[in-house]
């Protein structure tokens, strides 16, 4: 077993390292470093790397890495886990989702190392990050002001990345293309397969969703061969439904939005989501479900102007059975078994 090196540093057998990557200077000369931490174990396998904060205002991800790092399961880990819990660095520390430069770093590999103040920070995490692993996890949340239910963005064509999205244990799973510039791009470009975490909203911490998301973690390290697997558990497996299509529902008019329907709600064709009036009243128009489905995104802003997106439905059929994944997920709050002696001193965010 050999030593795992990023930026010119050796991490040695069973050993963890906090590693700072060089990007560049701060405008008063200060050193700006992207922070890594790699536990490398004893024994040979995957070498997987979880990342947050691509987009820098999405944090609940952040929250995730920290819980993932405390496991005390790690000690036995085979092979590699790589933890960015902070990619863009820039957009964490100003509270914003791109970078000083205005541009969105998930559209900017894989970059240049001559290239936009965007483009070299790509550059800088697709080699010495996604180059030196074999597997790759990218933790998301919703716009500002917009929340997602928790689900995995993936190509599910492609089977590496259907089995890890499948081991991921959020009841949706998202048939999605890859966008250009995006690091799920860039990755499947030199054969690393990427899934996508996307849950609750930017600039907010969401404990249903961080725990959603460690638990979905360390699913993947365990179906990979990273960490044993659970040898007994009272918590019953997630059937994940796939969607294969999904539809935002837009405003007709301007005006003040009444939400009657949550995230992760099963609706029907025609169903009532909601109704915009004035403040007044008056102009009052339903807002209809256009298919049946799930509701797996919306706005949190009451007030809503015409073309404003407003309820993202995920198609599905079967509502029966999707009824049943859902309640066996959203009524298993708790850690299992194997993760709750590393996490009881884990006081719940509210």
């Amino acid at each position: 077993m050999e030593a795992f090196t990023i930026g010119g540093v050796a991490v040695p057998p069973g050993q963890r390292k906090t590693i700072d990557l060089p990007f560049v200077d701060l405008s008063l000369h200060t050193p700006m470093t992207m922070p890594v931490q790699v536990v490398h174990g004893r024994r040979a396998g995957p070498r997987l790397f979880v990342n947050a904060a691509i987009h820098g205002d999405e944090i609940n991800g952040v929250e995730i890495i920290r819980r993932l790092l405390n496991l005390g399961a790690l000690k036995h880990i085979r092979g590699t886990l790589v933890a960015v819990p902070v990619v863009n660095v820039f957009g964490f520390v100003s509270l914003s989702r791109n970078l000083p430069d205005r541009r969105d770093l998930n559209r900017s590999f894989p970059g240049s190392a001559r290239g936009s103040l965007a483009g070299r920070l790509a550059n800088l995490f697709l080699g010495e990050i996604v180059a030196n692993c074999s597997h790759g996890i990218d933790l998301h949340t919703g716009a500002i002001h917009r929340d997602n239910y928790p689900q995995i963005r993936a190509n599910m064509d492609d089977e590496q990345t259907a089995a890890m999205a499948y081991a991921f244990g959020v009841p949706l799973v998202i048939n999605s293309g890859f966008r250009e510039g995006s690091l799920r791009e860039a990755a499947s470009q030199i054969d690393v397969p990427v899934i996508v975490y996307e849950a609750s909203e930017a600039l907010r911490f969401d404990e249903f969703a961080i725990r959603a998301g460690v638990r979905g973690v360390v699913g993947v390290m365990r179906s990979l061969g990273m960490l044993k697997d659970r040898k007994h558990t009272k918590r019953k497996p997630v059937d994940p439904m796939l969607v294969r299509s999904s539809t935002w529902v837009r405003a007709s008019q301007s005006g003040i939005l009444r939400r009657a329907v949550a995230l992760g709600k099963l609706v029907k064709k025609d169903e009532r989501l909601g109704a915009i009036a004035d403040p007044f009243g008056g102009n009052e128009v339903e807002v209809l479900s256009p298919a049946e489905g799930i509701v797996i995104g919306g706005t949190n802003l009451p007030l809503v102007h015409e073309g404003d997106a407003l309820f993202h439905i995920g198609r599905l059929e079967g509502t029966q059975v999707a009824a049943k994944t859902m309640d066996a997920f959203e009524n298993d709050p708790v850690y299992e078994e194997e993760l709750a002696p590393s996490l009881d001193d884990e006081p719940p965010i509210v």
